[in-house]
């Protein structure tokens, strides 16, 4: 079965990184599903039916999305709280994520250095992606950690205006064929 990659970026056509992880991604039709919840539902208005049918026709889950105030972008969220519904994802009937492995891959503006307890925000990225996990968990998913890249800012935590296009052709592939490699592996 397919790998679903639900991305999750409001802006994907001026992304670097999310960009490029899905041109890579869609090299692979026969491995991965690529699923644009802000091409899907431009209005919000999220199909719940449709979307679990969706998770239930593929394998592995991936979640991917740029790190939004140090959380996802409200649409995820929404699909999360949308979706993961009493009886289908959890309570005594609900095993539609009992044992699928889920991941994330995430995109951080923010240098990694700054996310650890002596960096400027005092938590990992891990730990303040927790909640995801912790859901993950509570629907009896086999959690597989993150995949994330990081980014630039300066020194009064402002990101750097164009930061990302510092990113050089090379590591853009680097951490396309290295976040396929995650996925392959989780």
């Amino acid at each position: 079965m397919n790998t679903l990659i639900i991305v999750a970026h409001p802006n994907l056509e001026s992304s670097v990184i999310n960009k490029r992880w899905l041109e890579e991604l869609q090299k692979y039709p026969e491995k991965y599903t690529v699923h644009e919840l802000h091409k899907v539902y431009p209005d919000g208005n999220i199909d719940v039916e449709k979307e679990q049918r969706l998770v239930e026709s593929h394998g592995n889950l991936v979640f991917q999305f740029p790190i939004y105030w140090f959380n996802c972008p409200p649409l995820l969220k929404k699909w999360l709280d949308d979706v993961l519904s009493y009886g289908w994802a959890y309570g005594s009937t609900g095993h539609a994520l009992k044992n699928r492995k889920v991941a994330l891959g995430v995109s951080a503006g923010i240098m990694k250095e700054n996310y650890s307890e002596q960096g400027r925000y005092r938590y990992t990225l891990e730990q303040m992606l927790v909640s995801f996990e912790t859901t993950f968990q509570y629907c009896k998913a086999n959690y597989r950690s993150l995949y994330a890249v990081y980014g630039k800012e300066d020194d009064a935590g402002e990101n750097v205006p164009g930061a990302e296009n510092e990113t050089s052709n090379s590591k853009l592939i680097n951490s396309a064929q290295d976040y396929l490699h995650f996925i392959d592996n989780m």
